[in-house]
């Protein structure tokens, strides 16, 4: 990390009524533009710093390499209400990050949370990205094809859970976040994907005045919003007023999936040709959820892989 620490920039992007923090590398001092800018989103409960393997890598590449703390992450600003982390603000965000930098060319890469909003945007808003990749977050059609079997539900629990009002805090940041111990040293394959040092810092992320408290509004937030969305869209002649969330996507698209999620069933990553017809689809046997930690070398060459190809 400390050689990482020496090569990138941090600056901050005005969004709206929030400041979002991000971390860069391969930006051209004289025109940002010129390089095509990657996105890279990451999800619960992290912040920038689950891109590590990945940005100087893809700045080397010639890519111009943006890795956000999402709203109520880490360094950026982190609004007190559950509204404020409804679809609607995450997408937003996305739009005004692009419009900070105004690329070229501009690729989305989310991963858990960073990836429902690559999906969300594919279709609310499919002329934001040029190409998109996700990581171990589903479609909308294998998610209601695949969320009421029992073996996904068995791996849903946590949610319910989150929705409850005051408990989800108390319980997290117990044993000064024993939780983020259990996460990350038993959940994924390999046991060295993160170091005390990694842990240290996803605790610190967490423990900043809101943050712990924002990373759980957006379950309450994001959870009912798409259940009632789904729903509505389940019946016949009823118009939500936005596009399906299974309308196609045209967007050339990769998904990377790690296997071993113990959150997701891996046909969540099935079929998936049925609403992308460009879609490139890499499953990683031996990963976890955490698969850019797991296997970072391995989704490393796919990315790169998928940007040069396009």
């Amino acid at each position: 990390m400390s050689a990482l620490r020496e090569t990138i920039s941090h600056g901050l992007a005005e969004v709206g009524d929030i400041r979002l923090h991000y971390v860069e590398l391969g930006g051209d001092e004289t025109d940002d533009s010129s390089r095509p800018l990657e996105i890279l989103l990451h999800g619960f409960p992290q912040y920038w710093y689950a891109w590590r393997h990945q940005l100087e890598p893809l700045a080397a590449a010639g890519y111009h390499v943006v890795a956000p703390d999402l709203r109520g992450y880490n360094r950026s600003d982190r609004p007190a209400s559950v509204e404020a982390y409804r679809m609607e603000h995450h997408l937003a965000d996305l739009r005004g990050l692009v419009d900070h930098f105004d690329p070229d060319s501009v690729t989305v890469v989310g991963h858990d949370w960073g990836g429902a909003f690559v999906w969300e945007a594919a279709v609310r808003h499919p002329d934001l990205f040029d190409r998109q990749v996700v990581l171990n977050f589903p479609h909308p059609g294998p998610y209601r094809r695949d969320l009421l079997t029992w073996r996904q539900l068995k791996r849903s629990w946590y949610v319910g859970f989150f929705l409850l009002p005051g408990l989800p805090e108390t319980v997290l940041e117990h044993d000064d976040y024993a939780f983020v111990d259990r996460l990350f040293r038993d959940d994924p394959v390999d046991p060295d994907a993160f170091s005390e040092t990694d842990i240290r810092r996803y605790k610190r992320a967490l423990s900043r005045p809101g943050a712990l408290t924002a990373a759980v509004n957006y379950y309450r937030a994001l959870i009912p919003q798409y259940s009632r969305r789904l729903l509505v869209e389940s019946v016949p002649f009823v118009d939500t007023g936005l596009p399906p969330t299974t309308s196609q996507i045209d967007t050339p698209t990769m998904v990377i999936w790690g296997e071993q999620d113990s959150t997701v069933v891996p046909s969540m990553a099935d079929g998936l040709e049925e609403w992308i017809p460009d879609v490139d689809v890499r499953r990683l046997p031996n990963a976890s959820h955490w698969v850019q930690e797991d296997c970072p070398d391995t989704v490393t060459d796919h990315l790169l892989e998928f940007l040069r190809r396009y």
